[in-house]
C-alpha cells in the first residue's frame, strides 16, 4: 500500500470514527446526569444511587480488555460496533427500568451502557492505527475533540424525551434512555457498514507485506499488558501518565459539585462549573494534539503537570473563593486533555504491534478502574479533611509521574 492510498483510508477512518462518535457520546453522556437521577428514583436511597453510578465505570472497566481482545482477533470495524450496540442494549433495558421502577434491570442497563465509555477510548487509538508516526497526537486528539459534542449534548436529552413523553405517556427518563439507545445503535451501524478497509487489519497486512511480523496475539490480555509495561519503559511511563491524570481529574472534579453547594453556591453556578471544565478537557483537544506531535510528548505532558499544578494551587488556596474553584475546574480539564492526549498518542506508538489492540484496551480497564476508584476515595478523605486537603492529596499522586518526566528523561523520552 503507497502513501497516498494510506492517507486517503486514514481521511475515511477518521471521519466515519467521528461521526460514530458524535452519535455514540450522545448516548453514554446521559448516564452520568439522567442515569444518576433514574437511580435514586427506583432505589429511593443516594447510597444506592451513587452505587448504580459507579455501575456505568465499571461497566467500562470491565469490557475494555474483552472488547481490545475482540479488535485484535476480527479488527476495529467488528470491536467498534459491536460495542456501542452492547452499550445500546444496556440503554434500552434502561427504558423499562424508568417505566417500571425495575432495580435489576437499572444495575444491568448501566454497567452495559459503560461499554460506550470503553469503546469510546478505543475509537480515540483507532485513529491512529494508520496515522503517520508525526500525526498520531493530532489524529488521536480529533476523536477526543468530537465527542465534545455528544458529552454536551447527551445530558440534555431529557428536553426531547420530555416531548416524547408529553405525546405517549412514557417515562421522561425512559424517553431519554430511548434516544440514546437510538443514538448508539446509529453509531454500531456507521462503523459496520462503513469502516471498509479495517484500519487495524489494514496497517496489519502492511507489516506482513514489509517483512516477517511477529504473530498477532489475541489472548493473554492481562499478561501481555504487565509484560509490556515490564518490558518497555516507554509505554510504561505513557500509561503512568493517563492513570495518574484520570485519577486526579476524576477525584477533584467528582467532589467540586458537593463543595460548591456546602459552601452556598447554587446549583447552577454548579452547572457552569462542570461545563466549563468538560470544555477544558475536550476544545483544547486539536491544539494539544498539534503540540505533542510538534514539541514532543514529554513536553505535553510537562505543560500539563504545570497546568495541573496550577488547577491544584488555586483550588486548595483559596477552597472558598467560588470564582478560584471555577478557574481550578478550568485548568484541570485542560491539564488533564495535554497529559491524557500526549500519553495516549506515545502509548500507541510505542507498543508492539502484535499486541496492540488487546494491549490498549487493558490501558483503558485499567483507567476506567483508576478513575471509579478515585472517585469512591473521594468522598471519604473529603468527609474527614477538607478540599484543600484533597487537592494536596491529588498533588501528590502526580509525584511519579513529575520525576518520569524530569529526572528519566532517557527512559520517558519520546521525540524530545
Amino acid at each position: 500500500m503507497n502513501e497516498l492510498t494510506r492517507s486517503r483510508v486514514q481521511q475515511r477512518t477518521l471521519w466515519i470514527l467521528a461521526v460514530s462518535q458524535i452519535f455514540g457520546t450522545i448516548g453514554v453522556g446521559v448516564a452520568p446526569s439522567i442515569g444518576i437521577l433514574l437511580a435514586e428514583e427506583v432505589t429511593s436511597s443516594e447510597a444506592w444511587a451513587g452505587l448504580a453510578r459507579t455501575a456505568s465505570t465499571l461497566g467500562a472497566a470491565l469490557l475494555g480488555l474483552p472488547l481490545g481482545n475482540l479488535a485484535a482477533r476480527f479488527g476495529r470495524r467488528v470491536a467498534l460496533a459491536s460495542g456501542w450496540w452492547l452499550a445500546a442494549l444496556g440503554a434500552l433495558l434502561l427504558v423499562p427500568a424508568a417505566q417500571y421502577q425495575l432495580v435489576i434491570p437499572l444495575f444491568a442497563g448501566l454497567l452495559l451502557i459503560g461499554s460506550g465509555s470503553a469503546i469510546s477510548l478505543q475509537a480515540r487509538f483507532a485513529a491512529t492505527d494508520l496515522a503517520a508516526d508525526d500525526h498520531k497526537g493530532r489524529s488521536l486528539a480529533l476523536i477526543v475533540w468530537v465527542g465534545t459534542i455528544g458529552t454536551v449534548l447527551g445530558p440534555n436529552l431529557g428536553i426531547p424525551a420530555q416531548r416524547i413523553s408529553d405525546a405517549t405517556g412514557l417515562h421522561v427518563y425512559a424517553g431519554a434512555f430511548l434516544i440514546a439507545g437510538v443514538a448508539m445503535l446509529v453509531a454500531g451501524l456507521l462503523v459496520f457498514l462503513l469502516m471498509r478497509p479495517d484500519p487495524l487489519l489494514l496497517n496489519r497486512e502492511t507489516d506482513q507485506l514489509a517483512g516477517p511480523a511477529l504473530p498477532v496475539r489475541h489472548r493473554g490480555g492481562l499478561k501481555r499488558f504487565a509484560a509490556e509495561l515490564r518490558n518497555n519503559p516507554r509505554a510504561r511511563y505513557a500509561v503512568v501518565a493517563i492513570l495518574s491524570a484520570q485519577m486526579v481529574m476524576v477525584a477533584i472534579m467528582t467532589m467540586t459539585p458537593i463543595h460548591v453547594t456546602h459552601h452556598g453556591g447554587s446549583v447552577s453556578l454548579v452547572g457552569v462549573t462542570i461545563s466549563l471544565h468538560i470544555l477544558g478537557m475536550y476544545a483544547l483537544a486539536p491544539l494539544v494534539g498539534y503540540v505533542a506531535d510538534r514539541w514532543g510528548y514529554r513536553f505535553s505532558i510537562a505543560v500539563g503537570l504545570a497546568i495541573f499544578a496550577g488547577s491544584l494551587l488555586a483550588g486548595g488556596l483559596h477552597p472558598q473563593n467560588m470564582g478560584w474553584i471555577m478557574t481550578s475546574l478550568i485548568l484541570l480539564g485542560v491539564g488533564w486533555s495535554f497529559i491524557n492526549v500526549a500519553g495516549s498518542a506515545l502509548f500507541a506508538t510505542v507498543i508492539s504491534k502484535q499486541d496492540r489492540a488487546s494491549v490498549q484496551g487493558g490501558v483503558d480497564a485499567l483507567s476506567n478502574l483508576c478513575g471509579a476508584t478515585a472517585a469512591f476515595a473521594a468522598g471519604p478523605l473529603m468527609a474527614v479533611s477538607s478540599f484543600s486537603a484533597l487537592a494536596a492529596i491529588a498533588g501528590i499522586v502526580l509525584i511519579p509521574l513529575v520525576l518520569m518526566t524530569t529526572v528519566t528523561p532517557k527512559t520517558a523520552a519520546l521525540k524530545s
